[in-house]
This record gives C-alpha cells, sequence and structure tokens, in this order.
C-alpha cells in the first residue's frame, strides 16, 4: 500500500495559515500553539487565530509545552512564555547566545541551555547553574523527579539541579544533539551527528547501545506511551526500536513501518495507543498502525512543503502539524 492509494482522514484536517516556518508545537488543553520561525506564536481554538508576538525580531528556535503554558527559545536569547489567553512574557535572558534547547516538566520546572551553560529553574523560581564540556545541544527531564539530561560533544551529563552531588557523565565519542529519556527511566537516548542513536542503559550497569544505519541524522524520536517502542526520523521510513527487555534493543532489529521515497521528518506516538504519525520531508503524513502496520492518509505529499512539526494533544484525539511554508493543520479523529 502507498500513500496514494491509503485509506484517507484528509477530510478530517482543518488547513491553517501559519504565516510562517513552524519550529514547533504545543497544546494547551484545547488551543494549539504554534511556534513560528519569524518569532510569532500562532494560537488557534476552535477555528479562530490569534498571532502573539513572542520573540519580536527574531526567530524561534525550540518550543515546548507542559499542558498549561508554550515555552519558546529564540536567536535573540531569550525564553518566553506565552499562555492560551494569548498573554507573553520573558522567562530568561541571555546575551551573546541563542537558546536552541530547552526543557520543560509537567511540575512547572524548565531548563534552557546558552552555549555551554545550562540553566534550571524549577516550580519555586529557584535557579540553578552547570556548564558542560560543549555546547548543550538537547536538554530532557526526567519523566519523574527534578533531573536532567544534557547531551553534549562526547557524551552526556546527568543532573540533579537541586542536590550538591557532582553530575554523573555518560560517556561515548562524538557528536550527541538530542536526547530522551525512557518513559520508565531505564534508558537515556541521544541522537548523533554520525547518523545513528547511541543508548545508555541506566540500570544495572549503564551498559552502552549503539543503534547505526540511518542514511541522515535522526531529529525527532517519539516513544510509545508504555515505553516499549522508540520511533524515530532519519530514513525513508519510521525506524521503530524494541525497548520491551531489560537488555533494550540490543541484538534486536528495528522494525520499518511506512517506507516512501522521502526521508521521514517528524514522528509522534500516539499517547494512549500503538498508532504513530509519521511525518515526511515532502510534506506527506500517515497514521501507522504497529500492530498490523495499516496506514492512514493524513496529508498528501506537497512540493516545498516539508513538515516540520507534529504533536498530538493529551488525549490523543487531535494530531497537529505545521511545515516549512507556513502552512499548517489539525487532524481531528472520527469518532
Amino acid at each position: 500500500m502507498t500513500a496514494q492509494t491509503a485509506p484517507s482522514l484528509t477530510q478530517n484536517v482543518t488547513p491553517i495559515d501559519a504565516g510562517a516556518h513552524v519550529t514547533a508545537i504545543g497544546w494547551l488543553k484545547a488551543t494549539t500553539a504554534f511556534a513560528l520561525g519569524d518569532g510569532g506564536v500562532l494560537l488557534t481554538k476552535d477555528g479562530e487565530t490569534h498571532r502573539v508576538e513572542a520573540h519580536p525580531d527574531a526567530g524561534i528556535l525550540v518550543g515546548m509545552s507542559d499542558g498549561e503554558r508554550f515555552v519558546t527559545g529564540g536567536d535573540d536569547g531569550r525564553v518566553a512564555v506565552t499562555g492560551a489567553d494569548g498573554s507573553t512574557k520573558t522567562l530568561a535572558e541571555t546575551k551573546g547566545a541563542w537558546i536552541d534547547s530547552l526543557a520543560v516538566s509537567a511540575g512547572g520546572a524548565f531548563a534552557y541551555g546558552a552555549g555551554k551553560r545550562v540553566v534550571a529553574r524549577d516550580d519555586k523560581g529557584r535557579e540553578k547553574v552547570l556548564e558542560v564540556p560543549s555546547t548543550a545541544r538537547g536538554l530532557a527531564f526526567a519523566p519523574k523527579g527534578y533531573r536532567l539530561a544534557i547531551s553534549h560533544y562526547n557524551g552526556a551529563t546527568l543532573w540533579f539541579p537541586n542536590v550538591e552531588a557532582k553530575p554523573e557523565t555518560l560517556e561515548w565519542k562524538g557528536s550527541h544533539l538530542d536526547v530522551t529519556w525512557s518513559p520508565d527511566a531505564r534508558f537515556v537516548v541521544t541522537s548523533m551527528q554520525e547518523n545513528a542513536l547511541h543508548g545508555w542503559r541506566l540500570v544495572p550497569d549503564k551498559g552502552n547501545m549503539r543503534m547505526s544505519g540511518y542514511p541522515s541524522k535522526t531529529r525527532s524520536f517519539s516513544w510509545s506511551g508504555d515505553g516499549k517502542w522508540l520511533a524515530t526520523s532519519g530514513a525513508e521510513a519510521a525506524i521503530i526500536w524494541p525497548f520491551e527487555s531489560k537488555e533494550g534493543p540490543m541484538g534486536k532489529q528495528p522494525r520499518e513501518c511506512g517506507v516512501r521515497h522521502a526521508k521521514v521528518s517528524r514522528v509522534a506516538f500516539h499517547p494512549n495507543t500503538y498508532v504513530l504519525g509519521v511525518a515526511y520531508e515532502d510534506g506527506c503524513i500517515l497514521l501507522i498502525r504497529l500492530t498490523d502496520a495499516s496506514e492512514l492518509l493524513v496529508r498528501p505529499a506537497v512540493e516545498g512543503s516539508g513538515v516540520t512539526a507534529l504533536a498530538w494533544d493529551k488525549s490523543g484525539k487531535r494530531l497537529a502539524f505545521g511545515c516549512e511554508d507556513g502552512q499548517a493543520g489539525i487532524l481531528t479523529l472520527p469518532t
């Protein structure tokens, strides 16, 4: 089955003109926030849109939502927060560095990277700073507790900002980009400049896991809700690694879903079921069910409209997407 012959959900998509390159998407309950490359945040709810100038005269490089607020980092050195009501304010500011790595936690904490400096601020406003060996490329809070994973050159650092203990170093040669924790916090996985993933099995032995063979860099990954699968971009299919066993994916082959003649740019697992949103550099979007690899077409390929952001709402009823040419949309699943 191809994207052209897959059963279609295209009639369930509400198109949105975001007006600029979409760099990130966040859900604020019923409101969708689209972070834009021209510094704006477009809020949409019930068909109504409202633009907020979150980063005037700058571009938004990264954005994340904790469900209540949409936090963005820009090439103006600012971290801003935008609310569903259209309010926006500066959370933090740094001179001479772009904010291109960011993490938020459900408890209200956030962290950002500015060059080698990582700043973490907890829900009470207490701020701690850590300098890592090289530029902090990726940040991720552990699923529970106040612990941060930081990816950088030659490995990753695990840091408890509110504990005096020395941060823990996870070593592996090469340039590490994005970082993610498994939902059960047993694994930390990074994407690498060298077209591979690298993982560390934190329990029981900090064993290394190398996942290679990608034709290009992985810049998007997504865990299944139960943590048993990790879906990744970077190939002409979604590459999905098994993490159910104590050893993780070592010695096992990944699954490949949604094979097409275009590279996968974004992946997003449905929060409650084994359904994966897969978006491509040629603008196509598919929903793929892992149990039988069946496909549903969400968006056909659109020239010059590669998908750059993809995110489910908390309930898994709606999937928002944004593209490099400013096109965007929201799929509402039929009930």
